[in-house]
């Protein structure tokens, strides 16, 4: 008899927490009354637009370079992201004294790109919709000695980002289901290694954008299956298939994912805006949509959701609350 073990545990997100302890900021929870007459159930926020680069990423992404050897620090770091992961390994990599190169999709927000490079990052850009950004940054790091942090694909990575979650039931107990964005899967990977290991019967419900239903698809058929680029406002969860590291761990606790349309995540933005007063990006906002729509099906007493991040730049937000397509 064979055992295999997950590539990321509740002790390993615990550890990562001590590591991010007085670095990472211990973002807010936020209720509304409000939300909570439209969802039906008493609703948490936990606010990762409020989190360092103004998204959940610097949670995984100091987790990991903190850990490089003297040596894998001295030659630096590479990584592939449309923009929150490439800002966050930037941060995580000047917090750390050690540089860092970034590819990114040409079309990427040009405010995540702008920012990206403040932190002091080099960017290589590619095109999405016909080049590999992994065989890019992989040759890249290969040809410069670089060790390269994926934005998913990676136990420390993942360990970090399941730190959100582990701060939400910290302070608010017990919750019937969390609600998390998913993308190439760390966020949701992290979230429910520590949402089961605490609370077994928790609904661990993710939630995608309609055209980007990669893991909903590879959920339903056991295995991952690839979708076309796709095209959405979520550029965040704009990917073709789940990671393989994250698939394993989302296949065995992941209850469901639902899908949002591009439409109803700016209704969420403006919701979001008006009536909670907080700027959230696409992606981030995408459980909101679930949660307003009642796409989330009928929901336990107490639920949280994990508000991954609020990168947008102020034309970009105004065009997407009157309904452009940017």
């Amino acid at each position: 008899m064979t055992t295999t073990t997950p590539p990321v545990t509740l002790d390993d997100v615990r550890d990562a927490a001590a590591r991010l302890k007085g670095v990472a900021h211990r973002t807010p929870v936020l209720r509304s009354r409000t939300l909570d007459a439209l969802a039906g159930a008493e609703i948490s926020l936990k606010c990762e637009n409020f989190q360092r680069m103004g998204a959940f990423k610097f949670r995984g992404a100091y987790n990991a370079v903190s850990r490089l050897t003297p040596g894998q620090l001295s030659r630096g770091v590479a990584s592939y992201s449309s923009g929150n992961h490439a800002q966050a390994v930037a941060l995580a990599a000047g917090e750390i004294g050690t540089t860092a190169v970034i590819v990114m999709p040409e079309d990427a927000p040009p405010s995540k790109r702008a920012a990206t490079a403040a932190y002091g990052a080099e960017i290589v850009t590619y095109d999405r919709y016909t080049g590999d950004r992994v065989a890019i940054a992989e040759a890249l790091a290969a040809e410069r000695g670089l060790t390269l942090i994926p934005p998913y694909e990676h136990p420390h990575v993942m360990a970090g980002q399941g730190t959100a979650a582990l701060e939400l039931l910290e302070e608010v107990g017990e919750l019937g289901a969390l609600l998390t964005p998913v993308g190439g899967g760390g966020l949701m990977a992290g979230s429910s290694t520590v949402a089961k290991a605490l609370h077994p019967g928790i609904r661990t419900i993710g939630v995608e954008p309609e055209t980007g239903d990669d893991t909903k698809r590879s959920l339903e058929a056991g295995r991952r299956v690839s979708v076309p680029v796709p095209h959405t406002i979520a550029d965040g969860q704009a990917l073709h298939t789940p990671g393989e590291l994250t698939f394993s761990v989302n296949r065995r606790l992941l209850d469901e994912v639902v899908l949002v349309t591009d439409d109803e995540i700016r209704d969420a933005m403006r919701f979001a805006f008006e009536r909670l007063k907080i700027v959230v990006e696409p992606s981030g906002a995408t459980p909101l949509a679930a949660l307003l729509t009642g796409r989330a099906g009928t929901l336990p007493p107490r639920v949280g959701v994990i508000v991954s991040g609020g990168n947008i730049d102020a034309e970009r937000f105004a065009e997407l609350c009157r309904g452009g397509s940017r």
